[in-house]
């Protein structure tokens, strides 16, 4: 497989760009997307069977069920970076090891309801912790321990919409190739 090609599987639409501006219309126009996030997957994968959810989604990648596992972990962390940012000057956060999560046994071998559920029940909670905040309170920020990179919530909300639809496509483009 070439490198484009499998860089157009790792990367499905692309990477996350930065808005120069974030609008107040644009944070409510994610809120709305993560609301209907967890719907959105289930009527995805409500029909594929244990085979499908055990096919990689590329070469050497996840399978669809460590996919949607990995949602429900990161979007599950990213709520607790959300909580943090506005309780706590600028917190350091506690990355993770995604691969290592990625390899453990309920991530390989759970049914998928159990992270839909979960994920349903997160998305709940952010949308109504967003959906209820002063705007401003948007600016607050995070520091990240891989490079110490810094992130205000609005560019957080932005991020986890991507990825969930990023890893949304990995398994849309999957069923795609493989007619399911």
């Amino acid at each position: 497989m070439e490198n484009k090609e499998l860089e157009n599987l790792r990367y499905p639409i692309g990477y996350f760009q930065i808005p120069a501006t974030i609008t107040d219309a644009q944070i409510d126009l994610w809120i709305n997307e993560l609301d209907e996030y967890p719907n959105k997957l289930r009527d995805l994968v409500k029909n594929l069977n244990e085979a499908q959810l055990d096919t990689p989604y590329r070469p050497n990648g996840w399978t669809v069920r460590q996919v949607i596992h990995h949602v429900s972990d990161s979007h599950h962390n990213s709520y607790l970076r959300f909580k943090w940012a506005l309780t706590e000057n600028k917190p350091l956060i506690k990355a993770y090891n995604e691969q290592a999560w990625a390899e453990l046994f309920d991530t390989k071998t759970a049914p998928i309801e159990l992270s839909l559920q979960h994920l349903k029940a997160v998305h709940a909670k952010l949308v109504y912790l967003l959906r209820g905040l002063d705007k401003s309170l948007l600016a607050r920020e995070f520091i990240h321990p891989e490079g110490n990179v810094v992130t205000n919530l609005k560019e957080n909300v932005g991020r986890y919409v991507h990825h969930g639809n990023h890893h949304f496509f990995h398994i849309k483009n999957l069923m795609v190739r493989n007619n399911w």
